[in-house]
């Protein structure tokens, strides 16, 4: 009786989500990798797993254990045995790094442009196996997809998400007949432990505010809670959306964004000049020397570039919320913004693609890129320490009496 070892993806799926497992792209590796050598095992053979054919010159034996060591962790491979002869992956096993990273970039690619038979089977040619046929790229196709929607749907229980960044990506896609612009949300945050975690991305027509509530609510059905400060940029809808989804959390302008608005206002030989004038606001030892400081620039700016002056005086509020902060959270927030990194890693996949040919395929592709992100977060040091994570939870709130904040001086200075 024939066996049929391909991969259920929505069997597949539903395991992950019972097992809650974390480690989305060392599972993806994993099942690549097999995927490849039973497919190259069934050309040894001559036909494919439990098929019947004429053609059949060797049978499967069974399976041996194998453990591959990659930069997203040891993965324990099941390698095909024959019943004649033996079976070695040596484009795998022996070339390591180099088998690895051609087999990331062999997932990369599936997600690339809806995973295109052709160019699969020019990119496993680099690992040594030919003719892959479309059944098998079809099957790859399926379990990737699963895993990365899986990431994209996964419960977020690893709150409370003290602070959140949030940014849309612009890209184009072909569709109708025309290339259009749509755009990628997507959300960043910092969990209870610490640790940097992307939350999800979505694909809309437009970056909205219809489009940024629908995304962000989704995130709250999901789990988000616990949110103290949203970091993003000043569009209208965005702005609007946070307020009613996250209600409670307080908004700060995202100074990359705002330093390119203002920028803008003044002569471009002067705007080194500004920028590092504007910085030395974001660099103050208080909160106070925060507010000192921005009266202080504003008025460096008045004689000779009074746009900019009404500009940074306009955006005073929205620019300094996060001077109710423990300055711990300051250093980290502006030293290294998870963000804007993150917007360059996708920026350097997605650039190689030019133009996509359908939203799934960007989702495919951004999706991979966040849950490799995230996998490798998950591993290093902590972004934020738990004791300024608990300073930040008994933060001073404006207008809030000394017995609702035990710590007010320590904290506000």
């Amino acid at each position: 009786m024939a066996v049929n070892n391909s991969v259920d993806p929505a069997a597949w799926l539903a395991q992950q989500i019972e097992r809650g497992d974390p480690d989305l792209l060392r599972s993806m590796v994993k099942t690549m990798a097999e995927t490849l050598m039973s497919a190259e095992a069934d050309g040894l053979c001559g036909a494919g797993y439990g098929q019947r054919s004429e053609e059949r010159t060797n049978r499967r034996n069974g399976y041996r254990s194998r453990e591959w060591d990659t930069r997203a962790g040891t993965v324990e491979l099941a390698i095909p045995k024959l019943r004649s002869g033996s079976f070695f992956p040596d484009w795998l096993l022996e070339r390591r790094r180099r088998a690895e990273q051609a087999l990331i970039s062999v997932v990369a690619t599936s997600y690339l442009l809806g995973v295109s038979t052709r160019r699969v089977d020019k990119l496993v040619e680099q690992l040594g196996i030919k003719h892959i046929s479309k059944s098998q790229v079809s099957e790859m196709a399926k379990v990737l997809d699963a895993q990365v929607e899986a990431f994209r749907t996964r419960a977020l229980d690893a709150g409370p998400y003290a602070f959140v960044w949030l940014d849309a990506l612009t890209q184009k896609v072909r569709e109708g007949g025309r290339i259009i612009n749509v755009h990628v949300l997507v959300a960043t945050a910092v969990n209870a432990n610490g640790q940097r975690e992307i939350l999800g991305l979505e694909v809309t027509s437009a970056e909205d505010g219809a489009g940024w509530l629908a995304f962000l609510r989704g995130l709250v059905a999901r789990g988000l809670g616990g949110v103290q400060l949203v970091i993003s940029d000043a569009h209208a809808g965005l702005v609007e959306a946070i307020g009613a989804s996250l209600p409670g959390a307080s908004w700060q302008r995202c100074r990359t964004h705002y330093l390119r608005n203002l920028l803008t206002t003044v002569p471009k030989s002067a705007q080194p000049w500004v920028a590092t004038l504007v910085r030395t606001i974001f660099d103050q030892p208080a909160s106070e020397a925060v507010r000192a400081q921005h009266a202080w620039v504003i008025d460096a700016l008045e004689a000779k570039y009074p746009a900019a002056c009404e500009h940074l005086d306009a955006a005073r509020e929205e620019l300094l919320a996060f001077a109710a902060f423990p300055r711990e959270i300051w250093k980290r927030i502006w030293s290294n913004n998870p963000q804007e990194r993150l917007n360059k890693e996708i920026r350097r996949r997605t650039d190689v693609v030019g133009i996509f040919p359908d939203r799934g395929s960007i989702a495919r592709l951004v999706g991979a890129v966040l849950a490799e992100q995230t996998d490798e977060w998950s591993e290093a040091r902590r972004y934020m320490g738990l004791d300024v994570l608990a300073k930040a939870r008994m933060r001073v709130i404006p207008g809030d009496t000394p017995a609702q904040n035990p710590l007010p001086q320590t904290l506000t200075a």
